[in-house]
């Protein structure tokens, strides 16, 4: 047996812990690996804190002098005031280079400067702040940061490349959509429709995962404020996509830029068994205020769920056409949920135009529930 060399000082601690108990021995041997554990974390966080300090302290004196630098070179250049176009503009790069551009903090910090300021202005002035994060070759590290094992790092090159409109190439961008990790798939897909040039809406053929509903909103977000973006007919997702998620949200596409062309796809969608997507192609149906399919809404109604029942409903109060208007007022009167005699209401005022002499009568013969249903839905002030 090897024999342990103990300083003199740590005998006498050393003999009691050897002829302890052997429980004693497991306590005090977990004693000291917590105390050292605690140790380190409290020093973890001591040294976090005081990196955070020095980095606070340099970016305290560095930040405004970026600033000025940024208000002075572009935003007030007057040849901004005087119309020029930014990429006609010659900015004063050599100003910048008296900042610490050589270290890789100085240079993150005038990166989110320009987006910051990028954020809050737009045309020549926007422009040129693009001009000038490409000039100062702050891309460079943005792109070192697309390749980096970390999560976080990808989705904040992401963050960047969109803020300042770079492309990137598909082959980078593609794989990214449907990456385990949740942030960087919907980062990924937000990059994709931003910046690809050639087919923003790929990423909807390998897409896997469902498109959760905070994804959907800034998806939607991103689609319908980008400019010069190209519009699919989305009835190809619609059609043969084997994503439920990609289908309801290509469904509220259609919807928004009223893709007509696409209806008979959206009508084959009546036949699906999913009764959610049967209801999301109802309400799409109905928005886009597609008469032909009144009738065959109307005489699918009594074998249809609760929600796709509301849907049909409030579709032909939307499509207006005034050939149902027997069949509303039956299930205004006669229907036991209250939420389909509300919505019944509902689209008899929105059939108003023909159906005044119906409603008039009901307010004349309703019972009190009924009449207070009725003028509910009457109230001008009540979006449908």
């Amino acid at each position: 047996m090897f024999e342990i060399q103990v300083p003199s000082f740590l005998e006498p601690i050393f003999n009691v812990f050897q002829g302890a108990p052997l429980a004693i021995k497991l306590a005090i041997v977990f004693i000291v690996v917590a105390v050292i554990i605690t140790l380190l974390a409290y020093l973890s966080i001591l040294r976090s804190r005081f990196r955070g300090y020095k980095r606070n302290k340099r970016l305290a004196g560095l930040l405004p002098e970026i600033d000025n630098l940024i208000v002075e070179q572009v935003l007030a250049n007057p040849a901004i005031a005087a119309g020029e176009p930014a990429d006609h503009i010659q900015m004063d790069l050599e100003a910048f280079q008296e900042l610490p551009l050589d270290k890789k903090w100085a240079r993150q910090a005038v990166t989110d400067r320009i987006i910051h300021f990028r954020r809050n202005v737009r045309g020549n002035a926007g422009h040129l702040l693009r001009n000038l994060y490409i000039q100062l070759d702050l891309s460079k590290d943005t792109l070192k940061q697309m390749k980096s094992r970390h999560w976080a790092r990808k989705v904040r090159a992401l963050t960047e490349f969109m803020e300042m409109e770079i492309p990137v190439a598909d082959v980078t961008l593609l794989p990214l959509t449907n990456s385990r990790n949740r942030e960087l798939r919907a980062a990924a897909r937000h990059a994709y429709i931003k910046l690809s040039k050639n087919e923003p809406f790929k990423f909807f053929d390998v897409v896997t995962d469902p498109l959760l509903m905070w994804d959907q909103v800034e998806l939607f977000r991103i689609i319908t404020t980008t400019e010069d973006i190209a519009i699919p007919n989305f009835a190809r997702w619609v059609t043969y996509s084997n994503n439920k998620s990609v289908v309801s949200f290509c469904l509220l596409l259609i919807t928004h830029y009223n893709q007509l062309p696409a209806v008979s796809a959206v009508i084959k969608l009546l036949d699906t068994k999913d009764h959610y997507l049967r209801t999301d192609a109802i309400r799409c149906l109905g928005k886009l205020r597609v008469p032909d399919v009144e009738d065959r809404l109307v005489s699918m109604y009594s074998s249809q769920p609760l929600h796709c029942q509301i849907a049909i409903l409030k579709a032909v109060g939307r499509i207006s056409s005034g050939r149902h208007i027997d069949f509303l007022k039956q299930e205004f009167l006669h229907s036991t949920n209250f939420d389909l005699r509300k919505n019944a209401a509902k689209s008899l005022v929105k059939n108003e135009w023909i159906a005044s002499q119906v409603i008039q009568e009901l307010l004349d013969t309703a019972d009190p529930e009924s009449l207070r249903i009725l003028k509910h839905c009457m109230n001008p002030l009540i979006k449908y």
